[in-house]
């Protein structure tokens, strides 16, 4: 036999050696560099506090304020499924009033909720701060982000509640939803007896005025510092973190996340339940 027709033992090995396994070398390091990014920043997780245990006496004798009847169902119901729409709510603590913790059960096992989210109820305490220090006490370590809700704002927009939550993942330690005043405000001297003159102090800068409603955002460890330390009795949880020195931030409210307190409150709730049933079949 000729050495022309000698197959060339080199051949294959060569073919062999610049085949796939050459690529994999390459690719394998990319794929495995990829794989930590993925999961570098999980998103923190949320849960609401609704402290549930004031007497609303402003709205007239009868049921704790949370347990009144808007349109047949408790406002407390309504505030629950307001959070519970956003899908960044996981757990929704409510406080109960100190003697009403069984009954509050009760109403939400009486009533649809959504399922994927966690309900728990606890009894609260004398003052609304110690409701919601209660509250803070009953959350899961899990929870980085904490909402602070008014059961007597049943009907703030999911988007709002979004809204917050955003602005406390993008850093903010304490946020509030609030709107721009319509009416010139006035700072007074408080009259010694109910009904009569008040003095004029101050007409403050209406530009620079803000309604705070709820829910309140927080970074967990923040607003836990703040009910540790302040002392005062404040009328909400940016407050107390104001006092700490940190920075609250304000984003957008909407009209429709207004405090029930009067009876006309009531009557402005139906109404506005009434145009979500007619425009949206809400």
């Amino acid at each position: 036999m000729s050495d022309d027709s000698r197959p060339s033992p080199a051949e294959p090995p060569l073919e062999a050696s610049t085949a796939a396994p050459a690529q994999a070398s390459v690719q394998a390091p990319v794929a495995a560099a990829a794989e930590p990014l993925v999961n570098a920043r999980p998103k923190a997780r949320t849960a609401a506090v609704i402290p549930a245990a004031g007497r609303g006496v402003r709205l007239g004798p009868g049921a704790p304020k949370a347990l009144r009847a808007l349109n047949g169902t408790p406002m407390l119901i309504h505030a629950l499924r307001a959070l519970a729409a956003s899908r960044a709510v996981s757990l929704v603590v409510v406080v109960a009033p100190p003697d009403g913790a069984g009954e509050v059960k009760s109403l939400l096992d009486a009533h649809a909720l959504p399922e994927r989210t966690d309900f728990l109820v606890v009894p609260g305490g004398e003052s609304r701060q110690e409701s919601v220090k209660l509250g803070l006490d009953a959350l899961p370590a899990d929870y980085d982000i904490v909402l602070v809700h008014d059961a007597a704002r049943p009907l703030v927009p999911v988007d709002t509640v979004d809204a917050v939550i955003e602005a406390v993942r993008d850093g903010a330690r304490a946020v509030v939803p609030a709107l721009p005043l319509a009416d010139t405000v006035k700072e007074v001297e408080p009259a010694t007896t109910a009904g009569e003159p008040e003095p004029v102090v101050a007409t403050p800068a209406r530009a620079r005025l803000r309604a705070v409603q709820t829910p309140q955002g927080f970074d967990r460890a923040t607003l836990i510092h703040a009910h540790e330390t302040v002392t005062d009795n404040v009328t909400d949880d940016a407050s107390m973190v104001e006092q700490l020195g940190e920075t609250v931030v304000v984003v957008p409210g909407h009209e429709e996340a207004f405090k029930v307190t009067r009876p006309l409150d009531l009557v402005l709730a139906e109404a506005v339940l009434a145009r979500r049933r007619l425009n949206d079949g809400f």
